[in-house]
């Protein structure tokens, strides 16, 4: 057999920080579409504030998940990420204070790699792909590669 590669961005806008939203149904599209029997998925978030991972969709856990995020990084945190007056490197037009959503992030995948088994992704009972916004509301890009035959 001949290994076949699919890609797909993925575009969205996120609504506020915190913020989890379910892909599985758009990426189980994509993988049927695909017509690749047996392979791997990877689905990547391209920002530094945002993360992509895998685990149960249950509203009192995604809000335990938020809650566990801010004990680690309280918003509230002074980071030097933050202080104008001294940072020079990787400023943009409408820069905003954002260490907490950094820090957030080192805590979690930015991308999550699954295998395809006769057509699916492999999943156990539970698990579903979530994209956490770490950061305030903007618009957000997904890059999902298909491997396989």
């Amino acid at each position: 057999m001949i290994m076949k590669i699919k890609k797909l961005k993925i575009k969205l806008k996120t609504e506020k920080q915190s913020a989890i939203r379910d892909l599985t149904s758009v990426i189980e599209e994509f993988v049927q579409k695909s017509k690749i029997l047996n392979g791997l998925i990877n689905i990547q978030s391209l920002h530094t504030t945002a993360a992509v991972f895998v685990n149960e969709k249950e509203s009192g856990l995604l809000k335990d998940i938020i809650q566990h995020l801010e004990e680690i990084v309280p918003e509230k945190n002074k980071c030097v990420h933050d202080d104008f007056a001294i940072r020079t490197e990787n400023l943009c037009e409408d820069e905003c204070a954002n260490g907490h959503s950094h820090l957030k992030a080192i805590h979690l995948p930015t991308s999550v790699t699954l295998n395809i088994i006769n057509g699916k992704i492999q999943f156990g009972r539970w698990q579903r792909i979530l994209f956490i916004e770490l950061d305030r509301s903007r618009k957000r890009q997904l890059s999902i590669l298909i491997m396989g035959e």
